[in-house]
């Protein structure tokens, strides 16, 4: 900072004295930070190459300077900084450090290299830190004592003073950087060498110089002769060292004097020990003759005590039940071999574990952890056995059945130290009586439940049912048609069959209700906690299910299935469960005699039921009717509400039966039964011959003649058809057959069929009816007004008549809602070009009405009853 700011004082303490160089103090701050890099553990490597970097510059400067002084040389580092003229001291190189800091530095260089080394060299370090002290004192001694040859060598550059001080404290700096190594260690040591240097070295450093300073200055003055300050300065330092000699040897006649009554003390506390160690050893040979004697009987006993758990041993790992021993608190102590096994612990793995974690058992039905049998004997203090349906999770996760029972282990005072466990495998015992236990409640084919145990389920239903406030329901399914598949592909196709229903069934039955299979092509479910409402949802989920299965057969062979189900609620009217069964059993059989395919509700009162009964009573009956040819034609007269409104009569042709009383009985009565057991195509057919041929034997169509109206010039006569003859693809061939065989032309003929026949298959009816009105007949739609969206339907079927039901027609004079219903029905068909027919005209009164909305004809009992067919008939 003085040659940067050119400050005198910091270059030269005084003015006129000898000035610091500029490499010089360069050299000292370079060595100061490689001191400080060497303490700053930062990061060690780092901090070690820095220091190392700094020492090697200052060992550098130095060597540079050495040789420009030996080789008369000037490598221009000495202004590298600052210029500078030639010292009015005399030097005869400006900016140039003296020999004597030259050497110093150059030591001082090796020694930091030395201590930044990765393993230092201390040794070596504080000797050239010794060496470079001595120089940079004597330079130091120069000024002291005014002698120049102290600090510079001939002309040469002069060591400024304050560089000397400088030079001495970074020089104590690398003494003391590890006092405890290397030369320093003598002087810190704390024995008596290291306390004797610390006295001595101070004074023999500061005493001397100081006195030969004062013996120096005495002489310059004058006060005394040169031989007398020799003397005076001999005293003085004989005196000096003496009082130092004195001063140590005090020291050390202290320690000596410590150390002598620590031996005083230590000899006694050693007498001390002795008697003692004696009295001990003579108390420890009877102890241990006493322990000899106990050791032989303790061996002896150890012997017995081997031989039982030998024995123990032996027994427990023969014994082929698993056996596990605890602690008392629960910790495994012995596990044998078969215990091993069925847990898939060793005893060396499971020692000291807590028996849970080794015997982990749960119970087999709710698979909730079973209680720890250690803990239940360890709380009560009895023998405690496990409950039935355990099951043991072994390591690998594999489960085994088992039985067991804990027991405590107790000392002579009655304590618990401990739990033996003992369990034996019953996985294959257990398995069995289940598979017989399942065998026994369940199908073989189709693994459901058997009819015996749904009907023990079935009890269970109803006794809950009426102890409670509960509701169930009952279904009864039957397979449409499964001998078809049992006669076509065999009985192997229909166990098939069944087992790949009873999966439907499952898929579709929750878990907590009974599906059974009842036996043959019959199952049965049980919806528990479930609304007949709920059920009837549930049954035709199941019915539409089914429906969409297609049950395949060898690849070639593709069979639609389908079920008819009856359904029962069981709730507290339920009287038992036969009773249950057999109502849904007569259900079902409802549903197949409707249709199949559908569910079927029981009521208490099911009139539907006994109508299915007595329907399959006409089956025969119709059979044995047409066999015996005791139906009847009558004919029914359908006339103009104004008589001139046209010259032909028109009739309707009715059936009737003589049963074999011989009594009339109306179609109503038969009629469904036809239906429902397809007879009806058969009667239809009937109907058609029989009209056909009286028809052709009575009329003369070629004159237009009726015999039973004289005044007429043609009659219309209109026959009913069914559903099933609608359908029938091969009817209109038979039609058409008859017309021809028996020449009755097409236009004296009108056939009719109900809204209802109509509306279930449109497109079919549609076309029936084109093709006959092409033929040449006429066409009426009977009951119009009874189905659903009659007049949309209307515009799809071209019919010539529209017969308007009865039911609108017999209450026309007293209900409004039915005269307008009529009134509408009768315009609709004048709008469209077709003729109405009203029905069911009792009376005048009726007759009147429909004449006054323009009706085109009556029928009913009050224009014409119907007559039998033998009027026509000619002898």
């Amino acid at each position: 900072m003085g040659w940067m700011k050119d400050i005198t004082v910091l270059k030269s303490v005084v003015p006129g004295w000898v000035a610091m160089k500029v490499n010089t103090a360069i050299c000292l701050i370079l060595g100061g930070t490689s001191l400080w890099l060497w303490h700053w553990q930062w990061k060690p490597y780092i901090t070690r190459s820095a220091a190392q970097v700094c020492a090697f510059l200052v060992l550098v400067i130095s060597l540079l300077t050495l040789m420009q002084y030996a080789f008369n040389l000037d490598f221009g580092i000495d202004q590298i900084l600052f210029k500078t003229s030639i010292d009015p001291l005399g030097d005869v190189a400006p900016g140039r450090m003296a020999v004597h800091t030259a050497v110093i530095f150059l030591l001082l260089g090796l020694s930091l290299l030395l201590l930044s080394l990765a393993q230092p060299k201390y040794f070596l370090a504080q000797s050239f830190a010794l060496v470079a002290f001595f120089i940079a004192s004597m330079g130091l001694l120069g000024y002291v004592y005014g002698n120049a040859y102290f600090y510079k060598f001939g002309s040469l550059t002069s060591i400024a003073i304050h560089t000397a001080v400088a030079l001495i404290l970074l020089i104590c700096g690398i003494l003391f950087a590890c006092p405890n190594r290397g030369l320093m260690i003598v002087v810190t040591s704390k024995h008596a060498g290291g306390m004797m240097a610390r006295n001595l070295l101070p004074a023999a450093i500061i005493f001397p110089p100081a006195i030969c300073w004062l013996v120096l200055c005495g002489y310059r003055m004058e006060i005394y002769t040169a031989e007398f300050g020799l003397c005076i300065l001999s005293v003085l330092n004989i005196i000096v060292f003496a009082v130092l000699i004195w001063r140590n040897a005090r020291s050390l006649n202290v320690i000596d004097h410590q150390r002598r009554r620590s031996q005083i003390a230590l000899q006694k506390a050693n007498e001390e020990l002795e008697k003692r160690v004696m009295l001990r050893t003579s108390e420890l040979l009877k102890a241990l003759e006493q322990l000899q004697t106990e050791i032989g009987e303790r061996q002896m006993i150890e012997q017995a005590l081997f031989q039982e758990k030998e024995l123990a041993l032996v027994t427990l790992q023969s014994i082929g039940d698993g056996v596990i021993t605890t602690d008392a608190r629960g910790l495994i102590k012995y596990i044998n071999p078969v215990a091993e096994i069925l847990t898939g612990w060793s005893l060396s793995e499971a020692m000291g574990m807590p028996l849970t974690q080794v015997f982990q058992i749960i119970h087999e039905n709710t698979r909730e952890a079973a209680e720890n049998p250690v803990e239940q004997v360890l709380d009560s203090g009895m023998i405690v056995a496990l409950a039935n349906h355990t099951v043991l999770i072994t390591r690998n996760g594999r489960e085994l059945s088992i039985e067991d029972s804990a027991a405590p282990i107790r000392t002579r005072d009655g304590d618990i130290v401990g739990v033996v466990l003992v369990f034996h495998d019953v996985t294959q015992s257990r398995n069995m009586a289940r598979l017989l236990s399942w065998q026994a409640k369940h199908d073989s084919l189709t693994g459901l439940v058997n009819r015996r145990e749904f009907e023990h389920h079935l009890a269970q239903a109803v006794t809950n049912a009426h102890t409670g406030t509960e509701q169930h329901a009952l279904c009864y399914l039957d397979l449409d048609q499964f001998k078809v598949i049992n006669d076509t592909c065999g009985h192997v196709a229909g166990d098939e069959l069944l087992s790949e229903i009873a999966n439907l069934f499952q898929s579709y039955v929750p878990s907590g209700d009974t599906l059974a299979r009842l036996g043959g092509d019959e199952f049965g479910i049980i919806f528990n906690n479930c609304s007949l409402e709920a059920a009837v949802v549930r049954a035709n989920i199941i019915r539409e299910n089914t429906q969409k299965f297609r049950f395949v057969w060898k690849q070639d062979k593709v069979f639609n299935i389908s079920i008819s189900i009856g359904l029962v609620a069981i709730n507290a009217d339920t009287p038992n469960m036969n009773s249950a069964l057999s109502a849904a059993d007569a259900a079902c059989y409802v549903a197949k005699n409707q249709g199949r395919n559908r569910v079927h509700i029981y009521q208490a009162d099911d009139l539907e039921l006994a109508r299915q009964y007595g329907e399959m009573q006409w089956v025969g009956r119709i059979t044995q009717a047409l066999e015996d040819n005791r139906f009847r034609l009558y004919y029914q007269s359908i006339v103009p509400v104004t008589r001139n409104h046209c010259e032909t009569e028109h009739y309707e042709i009715l059936l009737r039966l003589i049963d074999e009383t011989g009594k009339l009985v109306s179609p109503m009565a038969f009629i469904p039964a036809a239906e429902r057991y397809n007879l009806m195509q058969t009667i239809d057919r009937w109907v058609i011959h029989t009209f056909f041929t009286h028809l052709g034997q009575c009329v003369d169509f070629q004159q237009h003649y009726c015999p039973l109206l004289k005044y007429s010039r043609g009659c219309l006569y209109t026959i009913n058809l069914s559903g099933a003859s609608i359908n029938d693809e091969q009817f209109i061939d038979f039609i058409c057959d008859q017309f021809t065989l028996h020449q009755i032309p097409p236009a004296a003929i009108c056939f009719e069929i109900t809204e209802t026949v109509a509306i279930k298959n449109l497109g079919k009816a549609a076309g029936f009816i084109r093709a006959l009105k092409d033929f040449g007949c006429c066409f009426a739609l009977d009951d119009f007004g009874s189905g659903m969206s009659s007049f949309a339907y209307l515009k799809n079927l071209p019919v010539d008549y529209l017969k308007i039901d009865g039911s609108f027609v017999k209450h026309i004079v007293e209900e409004p809602i039915d005269l307008a219903m009529v009134d509408a029905i009768n315009k609709i068909g004048q709008v469209m070009g077709i003729q109405t027919i009203a029905e069911f005209v009792e009376n005048n009164d009726i007759l009147k009405v429909i004449q006054n909305l323009g009706v085109n004809y009556a029928q009913g009992y009050g224009v014409g009853r119907p007559t039998p067919f033998k009027l026509f008939q000619f002898n």
